[in-house]
């Protein structure tokens, strides 16, 4: 059975830090990219980081330099550093994984395969 997991959600102060999981099961990481998806509370799910499967990684905008994506395929895990966090980093994080050489567009459409999501509060 094809299967993400993703793991290391939780509440956490504004500036402090978290790191995701996510571990896949049932297929082989390392022919795929895979990005890391936001969806803050009551709008759409983005596309935030993401690495390719000779790790390049691609960043938006308001995630660039604070957090950091990074893949072990001998455990089948990527992971994503979350530093300096805040307020608006809250929601509902999800991986997802890409077969396609476009995976860097972030579109929902192109990813395969998805994880049931992990949520992320940032609160003082």
């Amino acid at each position: 059975q094809l299967q993400f997991v993703e793991s290391g959600g939780g509440l956490v102060q504004p500036g402090g830090s978290l790191t995701l999981s996510c571990q896949a099961s049932g297929f082989s990481l390392d022919t795929y990219s895979v990005t890391w998806f936001h969806q803050a509370p009551g709008k759409e799910r983005e596309g935030i980081s993401g690495i390719s499967r000779i790790d390049n990684t691609k960043y938006a905008d308001a995630v660039k330099g604070r957090f950091t994506i990074s893949r072990d395929n001998a455990k089948n895990t990527v992971y994503l550093q979350m530093n300096s966090l805040k307020l608006e980093d809250t929601g509902i994080y999800y991986c997802a994984a890409s077969p396609r050489p476009d995976w860097f567009n972030f579109k929902r459409f192109n990813y395969a395969y998805w994880g049931q999501g992990t949520q992320v509060t940032v609160a003082s």
